[in-house]
C-alpha cells in the first residue's frame, strides 16, 4: 500500500479544493481512494478477529465520502481534507459506537474509538450506567492499555456546563455525567502513517479500546 500517495493527493486537494481541479485530477483521486480502500480492507480483516460486530462489512460500508454533505454558505471548500472511515456494526452511518481512522497530512491523521455524539436516548442510558455502575466505567477508562493508546482520555469538548437533568451537580461523577461525547482519539504524525507497521499499530489501539466500545454498545442496546 502506498499511503504516501494518499497524503500527497490530500495535500494537493487542500490547496485546490474545488470541483474544477478534482475533475482534472479524477484519476489521481481514484488511485488515492484505491490505496485507502486497500488499507481499510487490511484493517477490517484484523478488526474482525476480535470484534465480531463488524464481521461481514466491506471497505465501501465503512468509508466516508470525500465530498462534503454539510457545507455552509461561508464554506468555500467542496471536499473534506481527509479520507476517513467509521468501522461500526451496521456500517459508517449506524448509531453504534465503533472504531475510526482518518488520514490527513500535516499531522492531522488520527485513530479513534467510541461514540462521537450519542442520540438523546443513548446518552441518557450511558449517563445512567455511569451513575449506577461508576466503578466499571472508571476501570475501563483507567485501564493502562487504554490510557497508553489514548492518553488524552475522553473528549470533554462540548460538555454541559452544569449537571444534566436529574443529576446532582455535586455527584462525584459529575465530570463524566456532563459529557456529550464518549469518544477517544490520538493524533498520528505523517511519519507514523508511512511506517510499514501502521495498520498493526491502528489495530493495537482499537484492541485496547474494544472493552470500552463494547461497554457503550451493550448500554445503548438495552
Amino acid at each position: 500500500m502506498d499511503r504516501a500517495l494518499v497524503l500527497a493527493f490530500l495535500r494537493e486537494l487542500a490547496t485546490h479544493n474545488h470541483k474544477a481541479w478534482m475533475d482534472e485530477h479524477r484519476a489521481d483521486y481514484q488511485q488515492a481512494r484505491a490505496e485507502f480502500t486497500a488499507l481499510l480492507g487490511e484493517l477490517l480483516n484484523g478488526l474482525q478477529q476480535f470484534e465480531p460486530g463488524i464481521r461481514g462489512l466491506t471497505p465501501a460500508d465503512v468509508m466516508y465520502r470525500l465530498h462534503k454533505n454539510d457545507r455552509s454558505q461561508r464554506d468555500p471548500e467542496t471536499y473534506k481534507r481527509h479520507m476517513s472511515a467509521g468501522l461500526k456494526p451496521g456500517g459508517r452511518h449506524s448509531p453504534w459506537a465503533g472504531y475510526y481512522v482518518v488520514l490527513e497530512p500535516g499531522g492531522e491523521s488520527y485513530v479513534g474509538a467510541g461514540r462521537w455524539e450519542p442520540e438523546p436516548q443513548q446518552l441518557a442510558r450511558i449517563r445512567q450506567e455511569i451513575h449506577y455502575n461508576g466503578p466499571a466505567f472508571h476501570a475501563l477508562r483507567q485501564h493502562p492499555e487504554f490510557q497508553r493508546h489514548f492518553p488524552a482520555g475522553l473528549d470533554p469538548a462540548d460538555a454541559l456546563k452544569t449537571a444534566p437533568k436529574g443529576y446532582d451537580r455535586l455527584d462525584p461523577d459529575i465530570e463524566w455525567l456532563r459529557l456529550k461525547r464518549f469518544f477517544v482519539w490520538r493524533a498520528i504524525p505523517d511519519a507514523e502513517v508511512l511506517r510499514p507497521d501502521f495498520p498493526a499499530r491502528v489495530l493495537e489501539a482499537w484492541r485496547a479500546a474494544q472493552p470500552f466500545v463494547r461497554f457503550l454498545n451493550e448500554i445503548m442496546k438495552d
